[in-house]
């Protein structure tokens, strides 16, 4: 044991008393460990993120569209659907052509124009489809009955026209004004949404000759039926007429990005594996010069009895040392990106236990096979030769 308390103790000071080199080569494992920790630890917590999302949205909600952008759906679609044993509540929207959207008397851009989709909505929306209000209020059934010209703004759109929470706006459609009485949180389940102006059905009608024929059913389902609702949904909306609408589940587009976080997630593990490697030729090269650079002192420890196998243990453990300090600040290094990036972004901080002793464990891997050779190197130093050059 005592013997094995020097070693550690000379392994020790050797790394200490070469404190720029002993951090030169303690960056490679550190570095590499915490790109380890960085790109698990991301993709895991987005990806919790995306099963937080699905857990607290559901994912049984369906998406009918007609096909065809000018196509609507049959005008008895909303109580055919109604009338499925599994839904347990459905929504309709009509899609608006050739309408101009500006917050004051000239549109801002072309571009915004056509990205901005107006909406012809039903109250029961929000319920359906699990979308929040950011401040102010949905377009309620006294706004339906009436007519009132009273829109609900998408959250991208608020912020494209500086909406502040509270503020009497008005925006104009066709030069038409009609009053915003609240603004969407992000929809994650829908994002055009987001982008979106929304008002009633009666409005649509009074004021731009719509039908009232629904081009899009919002559709919640018992749990469990998703797929079996979404096989029937279009015979239910025809009942076997013409049309064949298009029936999608938003939720399986949620999960879908999320697997394509799996491609990312191995080039960042590519990425921090080539770190680990330089980093380790990167120790095996700085400990060989570091042999040769203190081949007096091996030369008088070789001299007051040191065995060959004392004198490479010593360099091994000062590998094995730069594994730990680089393995363990690299861990460090990697939670606290992870930590900082998913409190940015509102994720669910998500850091597998095995991460971080895998982490550890690679490191000190990569610096103990590092440092094979500079420990073989000066155990073979003769006695005589490293005094002379010394």
């Amino acid at each position: 044991m005592r013997h094995i308390r020097d070693l550690l103790g000379v392994a020790t000071a050797g790394l200490f008393a070469r404190k720029a080199r002993t951090a030169l080569i303690v960056a490679g494992p550190l570095l590499g460990v915490a790109a380890l920790m960085g790109v698990i630890g991301l993709t895991d917590s987005a990806k919790g993120d995306v099963q937080t999302t699905l857990q607290s949205l559901g994912t049984n909600l369906l998406v009918v569209n007609a096909s065809g952008q000018s196509q609507k759906l049959p005008s008895a679609s909303l109580d055919r659907v109604r009338h499925v044993k599994t839904v347990t509540s459905v929504a309709g929207a009509t899609s608006l052509s050739n309408i101009t959207v500006s917050d004051t008397d000239t549109v801002r851009s072309e571009e915004q124009a056509a990205a901005t989709q107006i909406r012809a909505v039903d109250p029961s929306l929000p319920s359906v489809v699990g979308a929040r209000m950011r401040w102010g209020r949905f377009l309620n059934s006294w706004d339906n009955d009436s007519g009132d010209r009273a829109v609900v703004i998408g959250a991208n759109l608020a912020q494209v026209y500086g909406l502040v929470p509270g503020e009497v706006r008005t925006i104009l459609l066709n030069g038409r004004p009609y009053a915003v009485v609240g603004v969407l949180q992000p929809v994650p389940l829908l994002s055009d949404l987001d982008n979106s102006v929304l008002i009633t059905r009666t409005a649509a009608v009074n004021d731009w000759s719509d039908d009232g024929t629904p081009s899009t059913l919002y559709v919640r389902v018992v749990e469990g039926t998703t797929q079996a609702t979404a096989s029937i949904l279009p015979t239910a909306v025809t009942y076997g007429g013409p049309g064949n609408p298009i029936v999608s589940v938003p939720s399986d587009l949620l999960s879908a990005s999320a697997k394509v976080d799996a491609t990312l997630r191995n080039t960042g593990l590519a990425m921090a594996a080539l770190a680990l490697l330089v980093g380790g030729l990167g120790i095996a090269n700085v400990m060989s010069i570091s042999v040769i650079q203190r081949q007096a002192e091996i030369g008088i420890r070789r001299a007051v009895g040191h065995s060959r196998f004392l004198i490479g243990a010593q360099f091994f453990a000062e590998a094995l040392f730069v594994g730990v300090i680089g393995g363990v600040l690299g861990i460090l290094s990697g939670a606290g990106f992870v930590a900082a990036v998913a409190l940015d972004r509102n994720w669910v901080l998500v850091i597998e236990p095995w991460v971080p002793a895998a982490g550890l464990a690679v490191a000190v891997s990569v610096a103990v096979i590092a440092g094979i050779y500079p420990a073989m190197k000066a155990a073979r130093l003769e006695p005589l030769a490293t005094l002379r050059l010394g």
